[in-house]
């Protein structure tokens, strides 16, 4: 197994890694929706957190030599589920090649933290 921080990636607020890889799978630690330079710090609205995400999950993959059309699972956590998946799931939609949409699971929470509107973990699968 690999335990991989991504130099300029998320800062974690908690005692993880970036990813752990195992047999050709990567499994990446949920996201949240600060940046590195201003972690804490929310944007305002579900489009802006849905974006922060995804560019900090962008951000990883990159460090792991991977990309999006590598992603087999995502699991997205919403606070407001039906006030805000409407407009995440197109923003999230708008990451992925049309023919590489990966499997999901999606569900509301009761929170997360930082008081964020979502968090996104993934698997990805190594080329081989």
């Amino acid at each position: 197994m690999q335990f991989h921080m991504i130099s300029g990636g998320p800062k974690p607020v908690a005692p993880f890694s970036h990813a752990v890889e195992t047999d050709g799978f990567v499994f990446v630690t949920g996201q949240m929706p600060d940046t590195p330079a201003m972690p804490g710090v929310l944007p305002d609205g579900i489009v802006a957190q849905t974006e922060a995400v995804m560019e900090n999950l962008r951000v990883v993959l990159k460090g792991l030599e991977l990309g999006f059309e590598h992603i087999t699972m995502t699991r997205i956590y919403l606070t407001e589920f039906k006030r805000d998946y409407v407009a995440m799931n197109e923003t999230y939609r708008s990451y992925f090649p049309p023919d590489r949409l990966p499997a999901r699971t999606c569900v509301g929470v009761t929170g997360l933290a930082y008081d964020a509107l979502i968090e996104i973990d993934l698997v990805c699968r190594r080329p081989t």
